[in-house]
This record gives C-alpha cells, structure tokens and sequence, in this order.
C-alpha cells in the first residue's frame, strides 16, 4: 500500500510539468496581452517596452517559462502583475470559500443521490421509479448556471431574496456563513446528484439480482438490512468511481456559482486573472486545482479497498 501510494504521488510531478507547460503556452497564444491591457485601456504607462521589462514579460517565452518552473520548485507560484500579491496567498485566502462550497455541494450529492437512486432501484418500474427516473434526465439536461440566474432573478423580483453581497466569515458568524452556502451548493449539487443517482439504481439493480442477496433474504433478514448492509456496499465501487471523475466537473462549476453568488472564492480570482490576463495567477490556479483533483484521486482509488476487501494494492 505504501509504495503503491510513493508510486502515485511521483506520477504527480510529470503529470503537473505537462499542466504547467499547456497551461503557460496555452494563455499566451489568446490574442492580446496583459502590457495592451494595461497601456491601452487602464493607462498605466506610456512606454510599452518599459512595462514590458517591469513584469518581466520581455524575455523569451521559453525563458520565461524556466524562470517561473524554477520559482515553482520553490515553492513561489509568483505574484500578481496587477496586485503584486503573491499567489500563494491568494489562494489560501480563497481556499476556504471555495473548499466549503465544494464540500457542501458533495455532501447533497451523496446524501440525494445514493438515497434516490436506492428506492428507484427498490421500487423499480413504478410511478415512484419513474418520478425519480425523470428528476434524474431533467437535471441532467439544465445547465446549472441558467438555474443558478434564475434562482438569483426570480429569488430578487418574487422573493426579495438576494444574495449577500459582502462575505461573512465563519468564524464571525457561522450561520450567517453556512446561509450564503446553502443555495448555491444546492444548485451545484442538483447535476452531480441526478448522475449518481442513476448509476446507483443501476449498479442496484445488478447487485440485487445476485446469489448472496438471495441468501441473506432467504435467513429472513429485511429488506433495509440487506440493502444497507450487503448490496448497497457492493454497488458503491463505480458510483465511486464516478464521484471522483465528477469532482473536476466541482471545482469548475464553483467558478460560475461564486461569480453569480458573490463569493470570493478561487473561481472568482481565476474570473478575474482570465479578464485581466494576469498570467501567474492563473497559472497557480490552475496548477493548484490539478494538483488537489489528482490528490483526491488517489483518494478514490484507495478507497476501493475499503468497499472491497478483495482489491489490493500491492
């Protein structure tokens, strides 16, 4: 196990070589750069070459792609072209925004997912079934950010609801926090959730067909008890499996949610750097969310153990 886990986590530093030289080659080819931006339409300086030479953005693309690799290995993401702010900081600043709105979003998704595709797999082929059946198609056909407009337009023009518009954090009043949270993680959730709740109820449906739950309903157990503690168990290996491929798919989607909600959380400080073109901040965030997705991952992975006594990793 350990030398599966040291194994894995050295993939890691080619794999984020790879992000890293996509991701700096990738910005630089949009038309425009950060010097036009700040020249043409903030005002920042007259002579170009001067501000050029300022944010260090004069060099060779491949000379500049060898300084920032090595500040890297440091351990130094750079600093902002704009703020100065370095980029490590910035992201721990936003960390906990974005952690907690993904966290409240996947505990929905597990928690309505798995229970709904359950009693779909239990009650199969009835009007319970195809209720579920069609909450399922329906969400997963909405686009989570029209839903998320529409709850913010119609929440303002019915309601008088609208989000906050300052952040609370939570060590200042935690319900106040945990309340700015509450809608957008649900909206997040409602996709993830629709998805995990078909592979249950199919993973389900195999499972119950099989020879031990025959067994365990013919010693008399109840329906609940074999449910939850033989079949449900045994069906959870690829709706894990699908958990960890839609956690990318998270942390994207908290982009749109914390732009339309107000929260200033990494998806909104990669909004801002996208704007503005601020490269290193960019770069960091994107680096930064590749390394944690293939962190978690692994996670995933060796969590297949824990469901399935019989897989090892040797």
């Amino acid at each position: 196990m350990v030398r599966y886990i040291i194994r894995r986590l050295l993939l890691l530093i080619p794999t984020l070589f790879l992000v890293s030289f996509a991701v700096f080659g990738m910005i630089r080819m949009i038309p425009g750069d950060i010097v036009e931006v700040m020249v043409s339409e903030q005002g920042y300086a007259d002579d170009e070459e001067e501000l050029r030479k300022i944010l260090g953005v004069d060099k060779p693309l491949v000379n500049q792609y060898l300084i920032y690799m090595k500040k890297v290995f440091q351990g130094d993401l750079g600093r902002s072209l704009w703020s100065g702010e370095p980029v490590v900081n910035e992201i721990a600043r936003r960390f906990p925004v974005s952690i907690t709105m993904a966290c409240m979003a996947l505990l929905w998704t597990v928690v309505v997912g798995i229970s709904l595709g359950v009693l779909s797999a239990l009650f199969q082929d009835t009007w319970l079934d195809y209720i579920l059946r069609i909450y399922a198609i329906g969400w997963l056909s909405i686009p989570g950010f029209w839903v998320a407009t529409m709850v913010v337009v119609f929440g303002s023009m019915y309601l008088g609801w609208v989000p906050a518009m300052n952040y609370t954090p939570f060590l200042k009043d935690p319900m106040a926090n945990l309340s700015q949270f509450f809608v957008p993680s649900v909206i997040l959730s409602l996709v993830l959730s629709a998805s995990i709740m078909r592979m249950t109820r199919t993973m389900m449906l195999e499972v119950m067909r099989e020879d031990y739950i025959r067994t365990a309903r013919a010693k008399g157990l109840s329906t609940w008890t074999v449910v939850l503690r033989h079949a449900l168990k045994n069906a959870m290996i690829p709706v894990i499996t699908i958990m960890g491929l839609q956690l990318a798919f998270l942390f994207g989607g908290t982009i749109i949610m914390e732009h339309v909600f107000l929260l200033p959380g990494i998806g909104s400080y990669m909004l801002e750097a996208i704007t503005w073109r601020d490269y290193p901040v960019i770069q960091g965030i994107v680096l930064f969310v590749a390394s944690a997705l293939m962190i978690i991952n692994l996670i995933v992975d060796l969590l297949y153990a824990v469901f399935d006594p019989k897989i090892k990793y040797a």
